[in-house]
């Protein structure tokens, strides 16, 4: 076809493969063909744009760039100004950039909208100017005008405009100069331009009215009058009452001119929910400028009346309309949409501070375009979809998100049971938000794992008794009932748990719902009374210290459980379970669940995820379902309570309180919900609001897509001596592998762990000491102590460093370790103390950089509003260091004071940040109020720096296409390089052939890719960016660059790594496939081929396969497990239950069907192969 044509028209091509067989073919034709012309395209292949004497190249011949850094602000902290690299993406010339500002508002976010109006006016504006460049360029303009319009008849009209313009035919008496180097205008003919069938830029529209509204002010005006109302009645079309809440959905307006059937349906429906759709079509790049400019709500309004907040001057007050929630069914960021994707994380502020000031949910809810029905309920959302559907959207704090539906054929088809679940999900905001704060009825979940040891109200790095504790006097002091248990001064949290954990001990639930009162009281009595030592003292405060709360619990049957699931939700969990009773049942086969009732708050705990002696069964076996009464605690959290017969909690949010519970981790898709998901099916409309730790952003993106929670995050507790903290973990490592090499090959390890020890001052701590035997010696054993002195490495025998490493070292690493974790839990909204701050400071700057006294000063300032200038208050301490500065070198001593006020202004920003941590309550207030939590990256403040604060936000990960970040790559290359080295130096100079490399979605969230950025290194091959700054592909690089062989890589990969980064594992795959195809490369110098090539002559399928995980679905390698069980004897049974588990390869290779293949020979190959870890 290249070979024929004259002219060439694309349109989205992003594909970074796509990208390079196209670009190649234009490359290859470049001659041939003239008129090119790609519209909304990846930027590689927009400098083929030309049109006469018109293209994308400036006039010195190059490429137009845009000079902007691919990186993120946070992706380049820490990174050397080497690697702040910028980008050359081709763009329009400058004359046409400068054009676009004048159509925007100045906004840098607008400036993509200012790029559509150039396209309504720019061709006319255009006519005025002489000169053919100008003339061809409103040419290209027009015709991309009749392409962005739509529709067959502006698609035919763009066709003539370029043929009478620019294609040359049999008449044409410049036929012969049809092949010259560049197609000229036929000037000769007035053509007069085909009427272009205009569909604005943004309007709205509805099933029942057949044009567009031209603003969302006309549109309700229409929709709550008698016209809209007679019009439903003749066509029997059910409308949501007058007064039911608004939602504003924003929708394709591609998808609106090329009438796909699934908007006027999905309108349909959410009519019959009972909610009032405010949809807005828009061309996907301005979602913000309609948030901004055309809606407003409540909170927004009542904001600006008080003078909190005012409205931008772009708000247009007489087309802008109040809303209860948004929803966008575009995907990618709020703003610039599928462009802004291009850069993401540039304009989150932007987004945040909109959010923010409309305060209502904002949902991204879409049917998949990159993907099709039925794959999705397979596999779940897979690639490129789960970021534009859930890792972008996150980053501007989205919630709930849902799958709507998907492709069928060429054909976007919607499920309607997904749109009904969304509307339920915004309906449980909104009913939350209008219900009297006093009338709200509240769930709290704590939780028992593992259970019947005394772990009742336990979580991750959060005092949980002391947290509820808080947090119900937070709820009282804003209105919510809680009974007596705020003016009660006998009432705790720790009472409460202690209740709580009686409530779920076997010998009660036996009982029965109608004993559980009766069991508490025996208990408090014999408190008061007795003194039982086996009862938690607590209960012996007068009314046990519970403040008033009484039990509240349910005997269950199996037909009322059925009755709430529904028949096929319960024929599942009935087949999974058979006669089995499961935990948590009564003497009569009754499900009991229980809690306690504090006015109109319940708290209760968590249902356990398995049985007894299998507490993570369900974990394991994706075919298992919830047990009976894991079910029945769910749906009758939900029941709704004034039922006659059944009456349940009738819970209007739930919030599960600290790290992490489980029903995120129930059977169903690993992502994207379907009806048959059970964390969908339990949680139905409940908002969940959910308490997680901070440091956790991998966990915690199951909990928000999974279990549709909205997270707040919480802080962790202070460090004690971590200033130390990275290296130590470093020597940890070092001394697990120092343990297991042979003697002969340990020399240049004792030198690397000395100097460690050395660097970190941990031989302070923990001296080398040797005194030399003397059998002639008549010293006294205390005499002999005085005369032990710490030795240089050179005059200690070699058996004595290893004794000192391996015992001294290593055993007070275990020491140092619990000292880590040694300064207790954190309570949820509570300010750090002063010795907490100091703990944070002097971890994250390690004692040398600030002293006890600047920590001290820098506390001080920020609690009374300091401003950071740099500064210290006068002390005697920084007068001597600052006479010592004065008789320094002068670039010495201005260095030590640049890097002085650095670390200070950076520790009170960090300090200021710390004493945010009462914003934990606030958001738990504000979810409740059915609000926007601000969104933040999770991670952990000594690794991830200020970025992590304040907490009490919704955390999220990263863009996974961003992965590995610069400054991971750089990291993982030095990590690659000392394996390596290692390597090298306890093997007589031989190569590695397989190292293993194990990719955790913890790790890989928190480093930013630094593990697979290792396990590129090692293979030899590098990231690959796109003209956005996207990763699009791993290409090897060049033997001759990389001057040794490639390393072999068996990576282990993570459940939620696998689920989470299925875009990495993809390039990850298809990288290794061509390594082991790789041409011209001997297999002595390529591991990889060599081993594939092995494994090929024994006739293996797929012998590249090297990203090996547990089963489609599951989730752990069960070896701990295994340990905490007993039931091993030696270490090759917990070898063998990994291997059992982790023999399933992933990638791109397994095809499209397969979720996962076992391939056993490959990975025994693997092992057999591996040299390091």
């Amino acid at each position: 076809a290249m070979q024929s044509c004259d002219m060439f028209i694309a349109s989205l091509i992003f594909d970074y493969d796509d990208c390079l067989a196209v670009a190649d073919l234009l490359e290859r034709y470049n001659d041939r063909i003239q008129s090119r012309l790609i519209f909304e395209s990846a930027t590689e292949l927009m400098k083929f744009n030309q049109l006469g004497s018109f293209n994308m190249i400036s006039d010195d011949g190059v490429v137009t760039v845009d000079t902007s850094s691919p990186y993120t602000e946070e992706e380049m902290k820490g990174m050397d100004d080497s690697s702040k690299t910028t980008t050359t993406a081709p763009g329009p010339p400058p004359a046409v950039k400068a054009i676009i500002s004048k159509f925007s508002s100045g906004k840098e976010e607008d400036k993509l909208q200012g790029y559509l109006q150039l396209l309504k006016f720019g061709p006319d504006l255009l006519q005025y100017f002489p000169g053919d460049k100008v003339a061809d360029l409103k040419s290209w303009l027009e015709a991309y005008r009749y392409w962005n319009q739509g529709g067959a008849r502006n698609f035919a009209s763009m066709l003539e405009l370029l043929q009478q313009r620019y294609l040359q035919t049999d008449d044409d008496e410049d036929n012969s100069m049809a092949a010259k180097t560049t197609t000229k205008r036929k000037s000769k003919v007035q053509f007069v331009l085909p009427e272009l069938e205009i569909t604005p830029d943004i309007g709205q529209l509805h099933p029942l009215y057949d044009g567009y509204f031209e603003s969302p002010a006309e549109y309700l005006k229409w929709r709550l009058s008698l016209k809209c109302q007679e019009l439903a009645q003749q066509q029997k079309f059910q409308l949501a009452p007058s007064d039911a809440p608004r939602v504003a959905v924003l929708l394709y307006r591609k998808h609106v001119i090329t009438a796909q059937s699934y908007i006027p349906q999905m309108l349909t429906i959410i009519e019959q929910q009972g909610l009032i759709p405010i949809p807005i079509f828009i061309n996907g790049v301005e979602a913000h400028t309609i948030v901004r400019d055309l809606l407003t709500s409540n909170d927004e309004m009542d904001a600006v009346k008080s003078g909190n907040v005012s409205y931008e001057s772009t708000y247009q007050r007489d087309k802008a309309v109040k809303v209860d929630a948004i929803v966008s069914t575009i995907g990618f960021p709020l703003v610039g949409g599928p462009a802004g994707s291009m850069q993401a994380g540039r304009n989150i502020e932007v987004a945040k501070n909109l959010l923010q000031n409309m305060n209502v949910p904002y949902i991204v809810a879409a049917p998949l375009l990159l993907q099709d029905i039925p794959s999705w309920r397979k596999q779940g959302v897979q690639g490129l979809q789960s970021v534009v559907l859930y890792s972008l959207p996150e980053l501007d704090g989205s919630v709930d998100s849902v799958v709507l539906g998907g492709l069928v054929g060429d054909v976007i088809a919607l499920v309607p049971e997904r749109v009904r679940k969304l509307c339920s999900r915004i309906q449980g905001w909104i009913t939350l938000r209008q219900t009297p704060v006093q009338d709200r009825t509240i769930c709290i979940s704590i939780y028992g794992f593992p259970p019947n040891v005394g772990a009742v109200g336990t979580a991750a790095l959060l005092d949980v008794p002391h947290s509820l504790e808080q947090l119900l006097h937070r709820l009282s002091k804003e209105g919510y009932n809680v009974g007596d248990f705020a003016t009660d001064p006998n009432a705790s949290g720790e009472s409460l748990v202690a209740a709580l954990a009686i409530l779920s001990q076997d010998a009660v639930i036996a009982q029965g719902a109608q004993r559980m009162q009766a069991a508490i009281d025996d208990r408090i009595t014999r408190a008061q009374q007795n003194h039982d030592p086996t009862i938690a003292a607590t209960l012996a405060q007068p009314g046990g210290g519970l403040g008033g709360a009484t039990v509240r619990a349910f005997d269950i049957n199996n037909d009322d459980l059925e009755d709430a699931l529904g028949k096929y939700m319960y024929q599942k969990v009935h087949r999974a379970w058979g006669a089995e009773r499961g935990p948590s049942v009564s003497s009569k086969g009754d499900c009991v669940v229980s809690g306690l009732q504090l006015g109109n708050v319940w708290i209760t705990v968590q249902p356990l995820l398995g049985v007894e002696g299998d507490p993570m069964r369900m974990l394991f076996e994706r075919d298992l379902t919830p047990h009976r009464q894991y079910c029945a605690a769910y749906e009758w959290m939900k029941r709704d309570k004034a039922l006659q017969d059944g009456a349940g909690i009738g819970a209007q949010a739930v919030i599960h309180l600290g790290m992490h519970g489980t029903v995120e981790w129930l059977p169903g898709l690993p992502l994207g919900n379907d009806r048959a998901s059970w964390p969908d099916a339990l949680l139905g409309n409940l908002p969940n609001i959910y308490v997680y730790a901070a440091n956790n952003p991998s966990e915690s993106i199951l909990a928000k897509r999974r279990g549709y929670g909205t997270l707040i995050s919480y802080n962790v507790p202070p460090y004690g001596r971590a200033g130390l903290y990275l290296e130590l973990a470093n020597l940890k490592d070092l001394i697990s592998e120092f343990r297991t090499m042979e003697l002969s090959a340990r020399q240049d390890m004792r030198e690397t762990i000395y100097a460690l020890c050395n660097r970190s001052g941990l031989t302070k701590d923990v001296p080398l000491i040797y005194q030399p035997q003397d059998t002639t010696s008549t010293t006294s054993e205390d005499d002999s102590k005085d005369e032990q002195l710490p030795l240089s490495l050179e005059t200690v025998p070699t058996q004595r460093i290893d004794e000192w490493i391996l015992s001294d070292v290593s055993d007070y690493l275990v020491v140092l370790q619990d000292r880590l974790f040694s300064s207790g839990l954190h309570v949820l909204g509570s300010e750090p103390t002063e010795e907490h701050l100091k703990s944070y400071l002097k971890a994250y700057f390690g004692d040398d950089h600030i002293s006890d006294v600047e920590c001290d000063q820098v506390i001080a300032s920020c609690r009374r509003g300091g401003s950071g200038d740099g500064g210290f208050d006068f002390n005697l301490e920084a007068v001597i260091s600052w006479f010592q500065n004065l008789f320094s070198s002068g670039d010495e001593a201005k260095q030590k004071q640049k890097q002085h006020e650095s670390i200070h202004t950076e520790a009170q920003e960090i300090t200021r940040l710390l004493l945010q941590t009462t914003q934990e309550l606030d958001s738990v207030v504000g979810s409740l109020n059915g609000g926007y939590v601000l969104p933040a990256p999770g991670g952990d403040l000594l690794r991830d720096g200020s970025s992590v604060l304040p907490t009490g936000r919704n955390i999220h990960a990263l863009d996974p296409y961003r992965m590995p970040s610069a400054g991971a790559w750089l990291k993982g290359q030095r990590a690659a390089e000392e394996i390596i080295r290692q390597h090298r130096a306890a093997n007589d100079g031989a190569y590695p052939e397989t190292v293993a490399v194990t990719l955790w979605g913890l790790d890989a969230i928190k480093t930013r890719g630094e593990s697979v950025a290792i396990a590129l290194a090692l293979v030899g091959a590098e990231p690959i960016k796109e003209g956005t700054g996207r990763i699009v592909r791993f290409d090897l690089r060049p033997l001759d660059q990389l001057n040794r062989p490639r390393i072999d890589v068996l990576a282990s990969l993570s459940g939620i790594f696998r689920d989470s980064f299925a875009n990495i594992v993809d390039l990850l795959d298809d990288l290794f496939e061509r390594a082991a195809e790789a041409p011209d490369e001997p297999a002595d110098m390529n591991f990889i081929k060599k081993h594939a090539q092995e494994l090929k002559a024994d006739g293996v399928e797929r012998p590249a396969a090297r990203l090996f995980s547990n089963p489609p679905g599951d989730y752990g390698s069960m070896v701990n497990e295994v340990v905490g069980s007993g039931e091993w004897e030696e270490e090759t049974a917990l070898g063998e239950t990994w291997r059992g588990r982790n023999v399933f390869s992933y990638g791109r290779g397994e095809g499209t069907e397969s979720t996962g293949t076992a391939r056993p020979e490959v990975l025994d190959k693997l092992l057999s192969t591996t040299e390091r870890i």
